[in-house]
């Protein structure tokens, strides 16, 4: 049988039985080790109270804290809402991680 991946779509690697999570998309649930993993970081207030909030604050260069969420995803819900594209047989070898675009850094 020909097989598609070298890793047949899990990260498990000697493991008889992993967890699952659920999928922040659809409620599915799935192996965590075979889910789409994704950590958000995000400001608790969004960026048009934040200067507001920074304009009112008595206390001079205080920083809001921020949410720390960690998302699993199937991989239907992933593909679908784009956060991993198919790839061809070829880049499917390559293992090295993608281009990061990170937004610039505004204080």
């Amino acid at each position: 049988m020909t097989v598609k991946r070298r890793c047949h779509g899990r990260n498990k690697k000697g493991r008889g039985h992993v967890n699952r999570v659920r999928c922040v998309s659809t409620g599915k649930a799935i192996p965590k080790d075979k889910a789409i993993k994704r950590f958000i970081v995000r400001n608790i207030v969004e960026a048009s109270a934040l200067r507001d909030i920074r304009e009112s604050s008595c206390i001079e260069g205080y920083q809001l804290p921020k949410i720390y969420i960690k998302q699993f995803y199937s991989i239907e819900a992933a593909i679908h809402q784009r956060i991993v594209r198919v790839r061809s047989r070829e880049l499917r070898r390559s293992r090295e991680p993608p281009q990061r675009n990170r937004p610039a850094f505004t204080p």
